[in-house]
């Protein structure tokens, strides 16, 4: 009897920590611009690029008793064609032709400097969570050029650790207001219309 106790004992122990663990997270983030942008262009062409400057598609962890084994990430190959469809869309917003390719014509490079995902190492529930992303515009048109590095943070507290779908669109948030930031920056579309 007392056997039966102590495996029954075990059992629930370690479904208790298994409740604390989290599984990785392959999240797929829709960035977007979220406010309107002023058309200063007359139809020039743009050559636009994107890139991923990260130095891994791990944004974080999702913390919790075994941080080592709940990343989060993001893939290059998965996000930099929404972020060159949104750059795209917002260089037509500003009033110019986007292009892969056109002799002389004024160049913008989107780079996804940073993005990150921070849990409080402490503790065995994840309870906030931090996360930052970070753009680099860079922009040369003829014998000008234009760099600026455009960051978006948010802080979001939870009542239960977060699910996928919770995560995607948090870092869909981050991501889409360090974009419409970057193509706000009227130093952008004023050496793309020179």
């Amino acid at each position: 009897m007392l056997h039966r106790l102590l495996l029954g004992l075990v059992a629930v122990a370690s479904l208790t920590l298994v409740g604390c663990a989290h599984s990785p997270q392959q999240l797929r983030p829709e960035p977007k611009l979220i406010s309107p942008l002023t058309a200063v262009g007359q139809g020039q062409p743009v050559v636009v690029r994107v890139a991923d400057g990260r130095p891994s598609p791990v944004l974080g962890t999702r913390g919790g008793l075994y941080p080592d084994t709940s990343n989060i990430s993001v893939s290059g190959p998965d996000i930099l064609p929404k972020l060159q469809a949104q750059a795209e869309a917002a260089v037509r917003l500003l009033g110019f032709t986007p292009t892969a390719n056109a002799f002389n014509a004024p160049q913008l490079t989107l780079t996804l400097a940073e993005l990150k995902y921070q849990s409080p190492k402490e503790g065995l529930y994840v309870t906030e969570a931090d996360m930052t992303a970070s753009i680099r515009l860079d922009v040369q048109n003829s014998s000008r050029r234009y760099s600026g590095r455009y960051g978006a943070s948010l802080n979001q507290r939870f009542g239960m650790a977060p699910n996928q779908a919770t995560n995607t669109k948090l870092v869909s948030d981050v991501l889409s207001d360090a974009l419409t930031r970057a193509f706000k920056d009227p130093t952008v579309s004023q050496i793309l219309a020179q």
